[in-house]
């Protein structure tokens, strides 16, 4: 059970680079963690959070796991929680 977070490397809002923020055992574990970052709600996108780069050395500090980009959405999908872009969590 832990907290992912690759490395900030997409291209987003503001000129920053950005990473992406899961649990790889529950929902309720991410947004806890997320709420320790000052991860605003509005982050979060059906199974992760989208975080500046800005967020990557303190959600480490706090115990986030840093792995590869593949190695997140390889241990997000074993948890079940990945969900396809067509579907929503409210009609589960």
């Amino acid at each position: 059970m832990a907290v992912l977070i690759d490395r900030p490397n997409w291209p987003g809002p503001r000129g920053l680079l950005w990473s992406h923020l899961v649990s790889d055992s529950s929902l309720r574990e991410l947004h806890e963690f997320a709420r320790l970052l000052d991860v605003p709600e509005r982050a979060f996108d059906r199974d992760h959070y989208d975080v500046p780069e800005t967020v990557y050395d303190r959600a480490v500090l706090l115990g986030a796991e840093p792995v590869g980009s593949q190695e997140l959405v390889r241990r997000l999908r074993a948890s079940g929680l990945r969900l396809p872009k067509t579907r929503n969590r409210s009609t589960l």
